[in-house]
């Protein structure tokens, strides 16, 4: 299962934290983990590629884990992309169900 985590602060997102892998198929044709990859790793290069915000980010691709932070004050256009992996996500577990993917919004 792919566990993630989404902190927000202020009714901002700042940052998630994601683990594990979802299951749905074999290893390679895992269409669910593939999904999530490419919403959560898009994510973080159009933050690189269209803010200025400063963020720090760790991964291991063998276990399926990224960790991913703004360091600073969140720009609206962060914001917005952050926003939109999440709605991303919410489609992915109404497509596929919750014993794939679990999302959890946390305050920080």
């Amino acid at each position: 299962m792919i566990n993630i985590d989404v902190f927000t602060n202020n009714n901002h997102i700042n940052g998630f934290e994601l683990s594990g892998h979802a299951g749905y198929s074999e290893y390679g044709k895992d269409i669910v983990c593939a999904a999530i990859s490419v919403l959560t790793i898009n994510t973080i290069n159009s933050i690189e590629n269209f803010t200025d915000d400063i963020y720090d980010c760790s991964n291991d691709e063998q276990i399926g884990y990224i960790s991913f932070k703004i360091l600073d004050e969140v720009s609206n256009e962060s914001d917005l992309l952050l926003r939109s992996m999440v709605l991303g996500i919410e489609s992915m577990i109404e497509e596929y169900g919750s014993d794939y993917i679990t999302l959890v919004i946390k305050e920080v």
